[in-house]
């Protein structure tokens, strides 16, 4: 039974993020922000000049009371001690952001929107830096690597998902979600309703090297980086309807995922994602399919890729019943929770055993 979070919001929790000393932060339609303690008391809340929906929120991770936070086509910088409006606001996309990301030196924040450009912002100047326009329909998520502080990965509607270096504005790496026609085929004849893999969320692991995507088909993907490419590891069905969010838990390969159906749902890919990071060599007794995929360098033709579809089962399964709209995670003196936004105006917090 969830744990709920009331009287911070009057309308629909768009976004969630917690820092590091437990201090949550949610965003909400209608320019609606609100910071919460460990346990659930709300200690500010204000909104955001024009009020338009909050779609994103993010601490600092070198200056725990700095929050980013995109609304509309702008970013504000707030400081959560002192909520009475933004320290500083920024104009730098074109359309409505729908991602941020802050490296680990917070030196550098991207931004992703509806056009599909990715704004990079220096933190020190505040200056553009680079613009990265190579995803043909909305940049859904972005996320910087750990350990990595000028490399990022981003998803978008374009069904893509791309390596970045920022000295460079153009992906080392580009991978497209398509089915391959024959299990596409497959599918339509079995009578079955295909949705085509657009890409939602990113999220990578603290390795800084494996990183998963959920889809709008219901899978999620989970891929490793080697030098400037990746290549998928992992596909396993893990919602009956659209994953829109990912996340990976510190230091392990623990994954939670949340989904259109309803449910949150936790993934361990340790035995094969971990094992592939450690060990070049592949277990001869793991399955593989070479199957065509769209993956390839900037400028290169296509490539094949190992597509490895494993048959995975959730190790924790939440039936939350509502459209998840944001998941994060919260360790306070060793007590896990999976916080949850939703249509309502509620966070869910529901423990987390593992």
């Amino acid at each position: 039974m969830a744990v709920k979070w009331t009287s911070g919001h009057s309308s629909s929790i768009l976004c969630l993020n917690v820092n590091k000393e437990g201090l949550v932060a949610s965003g909400a339609e209608r320019g609606e922000l609100t910071i919460w303690n460990e346990e659930g008391f709300r200690l500010g809340q204000i909104q955001l000049p024009r009020a338009d929906d909050v779609t994103c929120v993010v601490f600092s991770p070198t200056y725990p009371s700095r929050l980013y936070t995109s609304h509309g086509e702008t970013i504000s910088m707030l400081d959560v001690r002192s909520l009475k409006g933004p320290v500083e606001c920024f104009h730098l996309n074109e359309e409505e952001i729908n991602c941020l990301s802050v490296n680990e030196t917070d030196s550098v924040l991207a931004a992703a929107d509806d056009s599909g450009a990715i704004k990079i912002m220096n933190l020190e100047n505040k200056k553009v830096s680079r613009s990265l326009r190579r995803h043909s329909n909305i940049c859904s998520s972005v996320a910087f690597r750990p350990q990595r502080p000028q490399s990022l990965v981003s998803c978008g509607l374009d069904m893509k998902v791309m390596l970045w270096n920022l000295q460079k504005a153009h992906p080392l790496w580009t991978m497209t979600l398509q089915e391959n026609e024959a299990e596409g085929a497959e599918q339509q004849s079995a009578g079955q309703f295909f949705n085509p893999p657009l890409a939602h969320s990113l999220s990578v692991a603290a390795c800084g090297n494996i990183f998963g995507c959920g889809g709008e088909d219901g899978k999620i993907r989970i891929f490793r980086v080697t030098g400037v490419k990746f290549e998928q590891e992992l596909g396993f069905k893990g919602h009956t309807l659209g994953v829109s969010q990912v996340l990976f838990l510190p230091e392990v390969y623990w994954l939670l995922s949340g989904g259109n159906d309803g449910k949150v749902l936790l993934w361990d890919v340790s035995n094969e994602a971990g094992k592939q990071l450690k060990s070049p060599v592949k277990s001869i007794h793991r399955r593989k399919a070479r199957t065509p995929a769209s993956t390839k360098r900037d400028g290169e033709p296509n490539a094949m890729v190992t597509n490895e579809h494993a048959r995975i089962l959730p190790k924790l399964s939440i039936e939350h019943g509502e459209k998840v709209n944001w998941i994060s995670y919260e360790d306070i003196k060793g007590f896990r929770k999976v916080l949850v936004a939703d249509q309502s105006s509620c966070i869910s917090v529901y423990p987390l055993n593992m």
